[in-house]
């Protein structure tokens, strides 16, 4: 008997008219918003100039979008070009579909490029995003609860995600784990953990954006066990499970060895923001001794002017005129 459970929603989509307005889309958008807007904070707090963020991340979103897609429909290429599928849902990212793994990768070359562009070290700017990114994954993944889709297991538990049945995918109406929950709250405390250890050990050169994924795949390997979604396995584990140790191998290594080669955090992050506050300092000082060389130090104020023409023996009070 379900005494409780996580209702699903019935649709995951809402008509403005003729405009359908998608959960999905929604929550992707918002994460976007929260992770500029959060690390624009960290970046003014590190010494950079408002703005920067948001610009680099007119390239590293685009990019990320593309390569979480490409990662996805690599992986799961019998969904799109297998029998009886239509390959131009490849292209339908609204309808779910996004690999962490390839936005990552391929969001960094885009930032890359954006740092390039502004002569700002790319390892400096991935420490100040990577909390942020945490808390996007962690709105993004609700987006799955629209859709209905890459839930766990079958189970009972009060918290458990109702799922209604749909014969056209093969899907079967039931209780299920949420893993999209549990995926959402692993994140949030995942940048809990980045911003404590940033704040704690002044986190440089890359290492806060490393903590971030290391972090986050060990909380996706349990829930990747979780999942009972079509995936491809590699020796009895499936392929997500493998990209989780594989990369967190990488991160904890990076951790380790760029610590030792560059210890402490980079003093400047933004060249041009230090030439500009070194620029208004100095004309600051040129002009409070511009104010001091005018007024010399000592001077009494002048008394009230006399009039033309008039000498001092013909003042009222020292004058010898006579009549």
């Amino acid at each position: 008997m379900e005494l409780a459970y996580i209702p699903s929603p019935s649709t995951g989509v809402v008509y403005l008219g003729p405009i359908p307005l998608r959960g999905y889309a929604f929550c992707i958008i918002i994460g976007v918003f929260v992770a500029v807007w959060l690390g624009n904070k960290r970046w003014i707090a590190r010494g950079g100039r408002a703005g920067t963020v948001a610009d680099i991340a007119v390239w590293a979103v685009p990019f990320g979008l593309v390569g979480g897609r490409l990662y996805h429909v690599i992986t799961d290429y019998e969904l799109y070009f297998g029998s009886g599928r239509n390959w131009v849902d490849a292209f339908k990212i609204w309808e779910g579909g996004l690999g962490i793994w390839g936005a990552v990768a391929l969001g960094a070359v885009g930032a890359w490029i954006g740092c390039r562009r502004r002569g700002i070290p790319l390892p400096a700017y991935a420490d100040a995003i990577a909390p942020g990114i945490a808390l996007a994954q962690a709105i993004g993944r609700w987006g799955n609860w629209f859709n209905q889709e890459l839930y766990g297991k079958a189970t009972d538990l009060p918290w458990a995600l109702k799922i209604d049945a749909d014969p056209a995918i093969g899907r079967v109406a039931g209780t299920y784990h949420p893993t999209f929950l549990y995926e959402s709250l692993w994140c949030l405390g995942v940048a809990a953990l980045v911003i404590f250890a940033d704040r704690k050990f002044r986190l440089g050169h890359g290492r806060a954006f490393a903590l971030y994924v290391a972090a986050y795949t060990v909380g996706r390997f349990w829930t990747e066990y979780l999942r009972v979604d079509e995936a491809h396995h590699v020796l009895g584990l499936r392929l997500n499970g493998w990209t989780s140790i594989l990369v967190f191998l990488g991160a904890v290594a990076y951790i380790v060895i760029s610590t030792k080669r560059a210890p402490g955090r980079e003093l400047v992050v933004e060249p041009v923001a230090e030439e500009s506050a070194g620029a208004d300092a100095g004309a600051k000082a040129k002009a409070d001794a511009g104010n001091k060389a005018a007024k010399p130090a000592g001077a009494k104020p002048a008394g009230p002017a006399k009039p033309a023409g008039v000498k001092p023996e013909d003042s009222a009070s020292g004058s010898t005129k006579k009549l």
